[in-house]
């Protein structure tokens, strides 16, 4: 993986402003630390850091290809998981290659095919094309969003970056938030509005989507969505097509020319990944890493609960035994986890899932000693319908985000300058959009329509803000993680697949468990599903609690501009409970207090200006 920069202004010379795309583009050196590169003419500026997975000397990078009186230069980030089709398919059609890397071959495609492109690609990707002699440069985002891509663009001037921190190191780009950033951070944060960059005048291009920039337009374009259709496949055949999808998905996606690792949880999503991809290198006669996280203490004071039933460490270690694997267990302490709620900001250029995100960040860095690339089971419960609003009634047929519900309990700790503004509408414009290109066909039942809307808003917002939290935590230690349930072949199969096999019998995701019946023992296989993995440790909390406690005795501190502190001071020197979830059962009351921690230090850190 990498990281890009770029500039564009069609109205005067940037080649004197090389220095300015430098240091933009060294700010992405984590994504990026093997190598650097840039390419500039009178109108743009590009720059690249590179992650070498693929071909160390013919995957550099700008790479240009010249036809003729045409040149064209890519810089991307990314990875392509039909490389040997497309590259095979590119060579029918008479073009050759002087590398194996699947940059080439994406340069390759877009001179042959232009923006069609993106309709052969199976990857996750963001890049940007520049054509020298048309004065022409096309962006283009994977279709769920796992890899980034943002943007400024305001009169003369557009400025493209991996990272909003790259952005902001340009002298053009202040760090403002108004009041819609206002909206974005206690109305939907942790996660965004599609396609908002939360900053003022800083977008996103939106998954699925490219963009076209010349000196007379800017064009956007969605080209690809996830449709409605019938399902014909009866109970046996979409096991079996389920089976192949995610075993090939697995497969493509293993492919690398340094080692290639798993996270390991014991759960069903990351244990069919691990069989999988045991399987996989065993052939080619290696033991395959898988890892794990854990917490100081954890065994001592876990209590189950309907979310967590079970601890995660016996059955790590089953699946391990069981597979062949060379385990690896890492455990975090709780004075870390909270002192890298920083550097989580630093990661995600805002506040984000608190320790949901610097226990990922920490987790990263330790597998990072051994490795470039691995391999997680995000997506899947999405996909499948495994998190527990697709059960429970009153979420599924909530008209807005169920793991959102809660905006009085968000709106009670905000200063009184923001506290009036519409946050509820807001929330359900972001809500309706999101389902307004959802469409559903004759006959469906109410419950068909529900679990469709809802495992639509699912890939759309629940899902990418866990990819964001995946993409930033990895390669802020530049680690490569790949997820081969967000690929959009099987994503497009079993969204249509009727409620009834997805729950069979009563059991969450019966139909991924019986596609990965073959893989995995018995038990394994029907193990109720666990969130991802929290501390338990009290030390934790009052970490937590002591550091939002100086925050509120500092009168400097930003926060106060934003946060009722004293009231919050209240509830925290009355030692209540926050009984309602910030962010659903990801976010309860110490990712909230973490929240506002980490909300202040971006504040400062990032030296925010609000504009209301």
């Amino acid at each position: 993986m990498c990281g890009l920069t770029g500039w564009i202004n069609y109205k005067k010379d940037l080649i004197p402003q090389i220095d300015v795309i430098k240091n933009m583009t060294d700010t992405l050196a984590l994504r990026g630390p093997d190598d650097t590169g840039y390419y500039y003419s009178e109108q743009v500026l590009l720059g690249h850091r590179r992650l070498t997975v693929i071909d160390p000397e013919g995957g550099k990078q700008p790479m240009t290809r010249e036809i003729g009186q045409y040149k064209y230069t890519i810089v991307y980030n990314g990875e392509l998981y039909n490389t040997a089709e497309l590259r095979e398919e590119l060579q029918k059609k008479g073009h050759y290659f002087l590398s194996h890397s699947d940059t080439e071959v994406l340069l390759v495609a877009y001179i042959e095919w232009a923006e069609d492109c993106v309709y052969h690609l199976n990857g996750i990707f963001a890049f940007a094309i520049w054509e020298e002699f048309t004065h022409t440069l096309f962006m283009a985002r994977d279709r769920l969003g796992v890899k980034p891509l943002f943007y400024y663009n305001q009169g003369e001037d557009f400025i493209f970056a991996s990272e909003i921190k790259a952005l902001l190191q340009h002298p053009f780009i202040d760090p403002i938030i108004d009041e819609k950033s206002i909206l974005e951070l206690f109305g939907l944060g942790p996660s965004r509005s599609l396609g908002s960059g939360v900053f003022k005048n800083i977008e996103e291009v939106q998954p699925a989507e490219y963009m076209i920039v010349t000196d007379t337009r800017r064009i956007k374009k969605t080209y690809w969505q996830i449709t409605s259709h019938h399902h014909t496949d009866n109970k046996n055949q979409t096991i079996k097509t389920t089976s192949e999808l995610v075993e090939d998905a697995i497969n493509r996606q293993l492919v690398s020319d340094v080692g290639v690792s798993t996270f390991l949880s014991g759960g069903l999503d990351s244990s069919g990944i691990s069989s999988i991809a045991s399987i996989h290198e065993r052939k080619k006669g290696l033991q395959l890493k898988t890892y794990s996280i854990d917490y100081e203490d954890n065994d001592k004071y876990f209590k189950g609960d309907y979310y967590q039933p079970t601890n995660d460490n016996y059955w790590v270690n089953v699946v391990s035994e069981y597979i062949g694997s060379n385990h690896t267990r890492y455990e975090l302490d709780n004075t870390s986890l909270a002192t890298s709620l920083y550097e989580a900001v630093d990661a995600l250029d805002l506040p984000g899932m608190a320790d949901i995100d610097s226990s990922l960040l920490l987790f990263c860095k330790n597998v990072r000693k051994d490795n470039t690339v691995a391999l997680s089971g995000e997506c899947a419960d999405e996909i499948f319908g495994g998190y527990p609003w697709f059960r429970n009634e009153e979420d599924l047929y909530y008209e807005g985000f169920p793991w959102n519900k809660h905006l009085d309990f968000r709106k009670s700790i905000l200063s009184k300058e923001i506290q009036s503004l519409p946050y509820e509408s807001f929330v359900h414009s972001k809500y309706q959009e999101a389902i307004n290109s959802l469409e559903f066909m004759d006959g469906e039942t109410e419950h068909s329509k529900a679990v469709k809307r809802l495992t639509y808003l699912n890939i759309k917002y629940f899902m990418i803000t866990l990819l964001n939290r995946k993409d930033r935590m990895s390669m802020a230690n530049s680690l490569e993680v790949r997820v081969p349930y967000a690929d959009h072949r099987l994503i497009e199969y079993t969204f249509n697949v009727p409620w009834e096999l997805k729950y069979e019998d009563n059991i969450e995701k019966s139909l991924l468990r019986k596609a990965l019946a073959n893989f995995l023992p018995e038990d394994v296989v029907y193990r109720k599903k666990s969130p991802y993995p929290k501390t338990y440790n009290p030390k934790y909390d009052f970490a937590v609690k002591e550091m939002l406690k100086d925050i509120f005795k500092d009168k400097n501190a930003p926060v106060h501009q934003l946060i009722d502190t004293h009231y919050l001071s209240q509830l925290l020197d009355q030692q209540l409970p926050f009984e309602k979830p910030w962010f659903g059962q990801l976010m309860k009351g110490p990712q909230f207090l973490a929240y506002i921690i980490q909300l202040n230090y971006w504040l400062e850190k990032y030296k925010v200006r609000i504009e209301l």
